[in-house]
């Protein structure tokens, strides 16, 4: 009888410590998967930041004069991806997020890879004579950047959720993980040759819109005054409140603060952490006079508070685009 309590015994503690032992490798698992999912979480927000260097540089009015400082300027955005992606190859990666953190490390060194291209063809871009291959490389490396955008958006956070998920880890919410959102490229027509062309305000041999043909000399650009839906003029220091459904159209009142006319002027609305977007072009604008145009959303946007983003689009030899944007707190309802 006392062996067979004492066998009983040894049996339950061995129970108890198997279970123990288990419990402890479960912490130390999740805990490895929570610390690499907040280190991919901080590298690919430096690197977002990185991105918003980037096109603020080229966005900034790039000329022939200024082509050196500007590439300048771009290698040292190329030296904040390069240790963004040596920071991803050291990371301390568990078993279970091996594939998701492969295309992350893709990922950076996509951007790495672009960035370096683009900064070594802008001065050609942007010379006396700009040159077409120069402005399609760049268009290249435009199409790396916007290609590790989906590789993030589309493997990395998704192998990265379904290990998280499958290790019992909540995503999300106040109390879940947070997985970080990784949007480099803040326009797709940033990989078209003319669009480029128009933002370093050069000619394309052989392009088309407003990209071809002499800039007048003289001033050139707009400035927003403001936005207004249904009547109602947005505030840009306070909560505004929208109806989601149907779609609003909002109404961009700007003026031509050049001394040239301008064509093909692009408005453009856009809302935070949402593909809801809208756009119209007014075909063309008096200097030194008032102007609106209207911007439908193409489909109601998802109810809750984002940021509202309307915008009067650079025009070929406008410099400043300091106040060709506003921004706008905005609760859908």
């Amino acid at each position: 009888m006392r062996r067979a309590v004492l066998a009983v015994v040894l049996l339950v503690v061995v129970v108890l410590i198997a279970v123990g032992v288990h419990s402890c490798q479960v912490s130390a698992r999740n805990s490895s998967l929570k610390t690499y999912s907040n280190n991919v979480a901080s590298l690919i927000t430096q690197s977002n930041s990185t991105g918003t260097t980037l096109f603020h540089i080229l966005s900034s009015g790039v000329s022939s004069s200024n082509a050196t400082s500007v590439q300048n300027s771009i290698n040292q955005t190329l030296a904040r991806a390069n240790d963004q992606l040596s920071q991803a190859t050291s990371l301390d990666v568990p078993d279970e997020v091996k594939t998701a953190n492969g295309n992350f490390v893709m990922t950076l060194r996509m951007r790495a890879d672009s960035i370096s291209k683009i900064a070594s063809q802008i001065q050609p871009a942007v010379g006396n004579q700009a040159s077409k291959d120069a402005i399609y490389a760049i268009a290249a490396g435009m199409a790396g950047l916007y290609a590790s955008d989906v590789v993030y958006k589309s493997y990395t956070t998704v192998q990265l959720a379904r290990a998280l998920h499958s290790a019992g880890i909540a995503i999300g919410g106040a109390n879940g993980q947070q997985i970080a959102a990784g949007q480099f490229v803040p326009d797709v027509n940033w990989v078209t040759p003319d669009f480029i062309a128009r933002e370093l305000n050069v000619t394309l041999p052989g392009g088309a819109g407003a990209s071809t043909g002499p800039i007048a000399p003289g001033l050139h650009g707009h400035e927003l005054n403001s936005v207004s839906v249904n009547g109602t003029t947005l505030q840009t220091g306070s909560p505004n409140t929208i109806a989601a459904s149907p779609a609003p159209t909002f109404t961009l009142n700007f003026t031509n603060s050049g001394t040239n006319n301008e064509s093909d002027v692009i408005c453009k609305v856009t809302i935070s952490g949402s593909s809801d977007t809208g756009q119209t072009t007014v075909p063309e604008t008096t200097a030194g006079k008032s102007a609106t145009c209207k911007v439908a959303l193409k489909s109601p946007p998802t109810k809750g508070t984002a940021t509202v983003t309307a915008t009067i689009e650079r025009v070929p030899g406008e410099k400043n685009i300091s106040n060709n944007s506003q921004s706008f707190p905005v609760t859908f309802q």
